[in-house]
């Protein structure tokens, strides 16, 4: 038998023109009375410019469903970072079925919404990593929090991954510019009668008389490589030598950074010590901290660092401390016995 009232709450919440008529229309009827209750919430929580009722291409048709937009403003580095959820609750919401949302925003800051996302935001109720629903109660507010933060995650992941892709092409860039250079050079060189300019920028600088360099098996992760090396120093004069001899390496001096380290020398009753960055903040200071803590002395230990173009966040000092330590084991500063070194895996590597 047809309604006999000439309008129905969900004919009234269909033809709604904005949040307040909604709420107004809804409250008038004693089963979606709490839906009027929770949209109010909503306003009080969100604003009152960030839910309006929605009407696809200005349909003011009657609908089986109360359906409303709401728009997030999403926690991120970048200031108005916002996405917008369609809400649409069914006629048996929420004695018996659960809300659905969906993304309604096509991109969410520079970046174009994907289906994985869009598809997370659709199963927000029915997915066991999303906010799950219990009969008569009240819910759209933990999914839209679960929506915000999944949102405000896949946009800080996108924007690394650009990050990280440009700082991969500048790498790639430079090092094409590099080998264009060098082409340039290998080309004049061989035209030349004249060499000697050449083949002087092409010697490596000298290292002090009676120093060996130990070079453990280099730390791979994510693509960046973490490699050590150690050496015994008697006068803290030979440092700078031992480092521009590392630094006239090509293979080490392309590193994002190469020469990473640390030094302890004893002259007399004097202890001189000190530690560069190498442009890693606070990664010279932790070597120098290792060489403390190990009670190292005439040592000098340098981590070269070749960054992949994902950023590993503090497992890079983890990393630069092993790759420091394997130097030094390898180098027999530690006095760790073979047998012990060769379990842990550090005793291979190369001296220099």
């Amino acid at each position: 038998m047809p309604n006999s009232r000439s309008s129905s709450p969900q004919t009234a919440a269909g033809q709604a023109n904005n949040i307040n008529e909604l709420i107004s229309q809804l409250s008038v009827d004693p089963e979606r009375e709490a839906i009027a209750s929770e949209l109010g919430v909503l306003q009080s929580i969100y604003g009152d410019d960030a839910i309006k009722s929605f009407h696809p291409n200005g349909d003011t048709s009657p609908s089986e469903k109360t359906r409303y937009e709401v728009t997030l403003s999403l926690d991120t580095d970048d200031e108005d970072t916002k996405c917008t959820v369609l809400v649409s609750l069914p006629t048996t919401y929420p004695a018996s079925s659960p809300p659905q949302l969906q993304l309604l925003s096509r991109y969410i800051g520079a970046f174009a919404v994907d289906s994985a996302l869009w598809g997370a935001v659709l199963r927000t109720y029915i997915s066991s990593e999303g906010v799950e629903w219990v009969a008569d109660t009240v819910c759209v507010f933990d999914g839209l929090e679960w929506v915000k933060e999944r949102c405000a995650s896949w946009h800080g992941t996108k924007k690394s991954e650009k990050l990280a892709g440009e700082l991969l092409r500048e790498d790639e860039r430079n090092l094409s510019a590099t080998n264009i250079e060098e082409g340039k050079n290998k080309k004049v060189s061989e035209i030349s009668d004249d060499h000697h300019e050449e083949q002087v920028s092409s010697v490596p600088a000298a290292i002090p008389v009676g120093i060996q360099i130990v070079e453990a098996e280099a730390i791979i992760d994510r693509k960046s490589a973490f490699v050590g090396r150690a050496c015994r120093v008697t006068d803290p004069s030979q440092v700078p030598l031992v480092l521009a001899h590392l630094m006239s390496d090509r293979r080490i001096a392309r590193a994002a950074h190469p020469i990473i380290n640390a030094w302890r020398c004893q002259v007399g009753q004097t202890l001189h010590q000190d530690n560069d960055d190498d442009g890693e903040t606070a990664a010279g200071g932790r070597l120098a901290h290792l060489l403390q803590i190990l009670e190292v002395n005439n040592v000098l230990v340098i981590v070269t660092r070749y960054f992949g173009g994902i950023h590993l966040g503090p497992d890079r000092f983890k990393h630069i401390n092993q790759a420091a330590r394997n130097a030094l084991e390898l180098g027999g500063f530690l006095d760790v016995p073979e047998s012990t070194a060769s379990k842990k895996g550090h005793a291979r590597g190369r001296k220099r």
